[in-house]
């Protein structure tokens, strides 16, 4: 094997690991012998966060269309007391 096989085939065996990390969600973590490997696990927990605010901004985009759209005097009380609930509901 002459040195320029052996650059290429280094250099295809690690953009394929990298592919495979990407695909599997492993990311690297630490330095030295302390290194972790974090899965797909990691991403779930995440992702249920993000969910929850995406749940909560569409809560509050639902009482901005109200205001926006609601012509009737009467009903601002009960929008005030919705902005108020989403506002305790943030502080959380």
């Amino acid at each position: 094997m002459n040195p320029f096989e052996m650059v290429v085939l280094i250099v295809l065996i690690t953009a394929i690991a990298s592919v495979v990390r990407a695909r599997y969600g492993i990311v690297r973590t630490g330095r030295g012998r302390e290194e972790m490997y974090v899965g797909r696990h990691e991403n779930d927990a995440e992702k249920e966060i993000l969910r929850g605010e995406v749940r909560d901004l569409k809560d509050r985009i639902a009482v901005l269309e109200r205001i926006v759209t609601d012509g009737d005097r009467n009903r601002g009380l009960a929008l005030e007391a919705e902005i108020e609930a989403l506002r305790k509901k943030e502080v959380r």
